[in-house]
């Protein structure tokens, strides 16, 4: 005879109170504004609780269709990840009521029917509930039940979860709301954006406009615009800022790091973790927030863009355009929060997208050529009314006729060249030998005599004045070493010959050894008077003389020389004789000497003419003098900072015009004239010789 257990009224209330609770603690969960994250870690343990259930798992679907598992508590009593097929069988249920899109019970250990061998291969009721909204299906749920339950239980699992399933929905209705209601916003505020940018095409504006609004529909700290010039990118425009110091270290750092980016082509997002950037990039970035302590930044490069994705699809090969290289960055930063969300992350992208057509359609109207004068002439209406239409056209005509006369008109061309004016008989006084200065004998402005014949024989020429006496400690120590060799040479050979004159009774082979010692002794006095010969002539090279006749040019003499050591080949002083000829010495540009030597060839063809100069002096100016070339160097030589040079001189045609009392070396601006060529040549030469040197040349 059984005997019935009595019914725990107390603890059946007490528990139903418990699932109300729970309950209540879903609705208020479905209804809140939390991250799905969130959500699912406050909605299944309390649905597993609700349910005295031993488990559960919550699967979504991701962007590709497929089922992931977001959440779970105690899947591992499952023991499905111990048998592969076990976990296949279960993966193809999942799916199964997934296409079903009902919730259901499905007993522990069964097969269902079919192809795909979908089934349960726990030791656990599974009950199943389906999360959907109107617009799509979420994911499911599945609860790790007891199977020693009956029927009617089991259906009330499945009625209560699908219940929770459906709150599940409601949050999730309530989400996609939410999300309409933030995107309705967030195009309205795009729409404003959009028009803003695109509203100037100058290129400042268009910067500050993308910063300023560009942090506003962010909803960020700071954001700034940095333009590519040549290979590295400037700061052109930071949020908040009308006025921007370009050299502050901060400014020059975020310059860097948007130039590293711009290398690299590719997004960078930093949060405090730089390991996984680019090592140039990780500098940058490194220095970056060293200075300005940022949180977050995002860098984006800026890219024109020709044709969208779609219509690049169908867009021949051939003929599509190549990707041009990024001209600039949008560099996003957080200041006190380093958590990038995913609503900021994808206005970041939103606003780098349209600031790619915003910035770039502004670069490229300004790289058009002359557009401040086409700007100018667009906004200039008044040119073209019926009352200024003839004045317009007339300075038309003139502009045209002014252009066409550069390239008609000749004019005389001349290649003007700075120069000095020199005595045509002049000299270097160089040194002989290594020395020291002991004498000097002249200074600045006296005569001196070069070398002249004897009186006695004409053939015999004589030095001339002597200008400076050096000392040689070298070749004195070396004379009286010498002459002590000489000496005792002397002294040795007298000795020996007393030896062989005195000694009658000498051996025939000692006589003969005293006989070689003296023929030695002579060899050596004969050796020594040649050293002392030569060094006779280096201690005459220790005196200078005058070269030529003339005039010491040099000036401070004395405290130039005056007790100094001086190197052999140095050069002394300069003398010039004043009763020769004047000559102008020309240093001519390496880059101008070609349209002379073209124009001398010329010359040389026609009539053997010779190339005409004409030049004034620095001290005189108000005077021009006529001269013509006479030699052009061969060579161009470096000559102090005149640079790669050709010396060319000139002789004076009318040398007795000069002003007197002039003194060899006055600068001069001289030009050499080369015949006539079109005005807009000889104005722009140079010009169109770089062009044609760094330009055309490669091409």
């Amino acid at each position: 005879m059984s005997v019935e257990q009595p019914v725990d009224v107390q603890l059946i209330e007490q528990t139903k109170q418990q699932i109300r609770s729970l309950v209540n603690e879903i609705t208020q969960i479905s209804r809140s504004d939390i991250s799905p994250e969130e959500f699912y870690g406050e909605f299944l343990p309390r649905v597993i609780s609700a349910l005295a259930a031993v488990g559960g798992a919550l699967w979504t679907i991701d962007d590709n269709g497929s089922l992931g598992l977001a959440y779970h508590v105690n899947m591992r009593e499952a023991k499905l990840h111990e048998n592969e097929d076990a976990n296949k069988r279960h993966s193809r249920l999942l799916y199964r009521i997934l296409r079903s899109g009902e919730g259901t019970l499905v007993p522990a250990q069964t097969v269902s029917e079919g192809d795909d061998e979908a089934g349960n291969p726990t030791d656990f009721l599974l009950v199943f509930g389906v999360i959907k909204t109107e617009l799509e299906t979420i994911g499911l749920v599945e609860i790790l039940q007891r199977n020693d339950t009956s029927l009617t239980t089991q259906k009330g699992y499945l009625r209560f979860l699908e219940q929770m399933t459906n709150l599940a929905s409601d949050y999730y209705k309530n989400r996609q709301l939410r999300n309409f209601g933030d995107r309705q916003n967030l195009w309205a505020q795009l729409e404003e954006f959009t028009k803003t940018i695109h509203k100037s095409l100058n290129k400042s504006e268009t910067a500050y406009t993308i910063a300023n609004e560009g942090r506003r529909l962010i909803e960020c700290d700071r954001v700034s615009v940095a333009l590519r010039r040549g290979g590295k990118c400037r700061v052109e425009a930071v949020s908040g800022q009308d006025l921007l110091d370009k050299r502050s270290s901060t400014v020059k750092l975020l310059g860097r790091l948007a130039t590293a980016v711009v290398r690299c082509n590719e997004p960078v997002w930093y949060a405090g973790d730089a390991s996984n950037l680019a090592p140039q990039v990780e500098k940058a970035v490194e220095e970056y927030v060293d200075e300005s302590h940022t949180k977050m930044v995002a860098v984006f490069p800026l890219t024109r863009r020709r044709l969208s994705d779609a219509d690049q699809e169908y867009e021949d090969p051939d003929k599509r355009e190549k990707v041009e290289p990024p001209f600039g960055a949008l560099i996003v930063e957080q200041i006190e929060d380093s958590r990038v969300p995913e609503r900021t992350r994808k206005r970041i992208e939103i606003v780098a997208d349209h600031a790619c057509s915003a910035m770039g359609n502004s670069i490229e109207h300004n790289s058009v050529f002359l557009m401040p004068l086409w700007r100018f002439i667009g906004k200039s209406k008044v040119l073209l009314t019926a009352r200024m239409l003839p004045k317009t056209i007339s300075v038309s005509i003139l502009i045209i006729a002014a252009i066409t006369a550069l390239f008609v008109v000749p004019y005389d061309f001349n290649m003007h060249s700075p120069g000095t004016l020199e005595r045509s008989v002049r000299a270097s006084v160089y040194t002989m030998a290594d020395g020291e200065v002991i004498d000097l004998k002249v200074k600045h402005g006296d005569r001196v005599k070069g070398p002249y014949a004897n009186p006695m024989n004409p053939l015999q020429k004589l030095n001339g004045d002597l200008l400076v006496r050096l000392r040689n400690t070298d070749l004195e120590i070396r004379e009286s070493n010498l002459l002590g060799e000489i000496e005792k040479t002397i002294k040795e050979h007298e000795s020996l010959r007393n030896i062989v004159s005195d000694s009658g009774n000498l051996q025939q082979t000692e006589r003969a050894r005293y006989l070689s010692q003296i023929d030695l002794c002579l060899t050596q006095l004969t050796s020594y008077e040649k050293q002392l010969e030569l060094l006779q002539q280096q201690k005459n090279d220790l005196n200078i003389h005058a070269p030529i006749n003339g005039e010491v040019m040099s000036w401070n003499l004395e405290n130039k020389l005056k007790d100094r050591p001086v190197r052999r080949g140095e050069v002394l002083m300069e003398l010039a004789d004043p009763d020769s000829e004047w000559q102008l010495e020309l240093l001519m540009p390496e880059k101008r000497i070609g349209h002379v030597l073209e124009y001398q060839k010329k010359l040389e063809k026609e009539n053997g003419g010779t190339l005409q100069v004409s030049f004034v002096l620095a001290s005189a100016p108000e005077k021009q003098y006529e001269g013509e070339v006479i030699s052009i160097h061969e060579r161009a030589e470096i000559r102090g900072e005149s640079g790669n040079t050709v010396l060319i001189k000139v002789k004076l045609q009318h040398p007795e015009e000069l002003p007197d009392k002039l003194r060899p070396g006055v600068s001069v601006t001289a030009k050499i004239h080369c015949g006539k060529k079109p005005v807009g040549y000889v104005m722009f030469h140079d010009a169109i010789a770089y062009l044609q040197k760094t330009i055309i040349f490669w091409f």
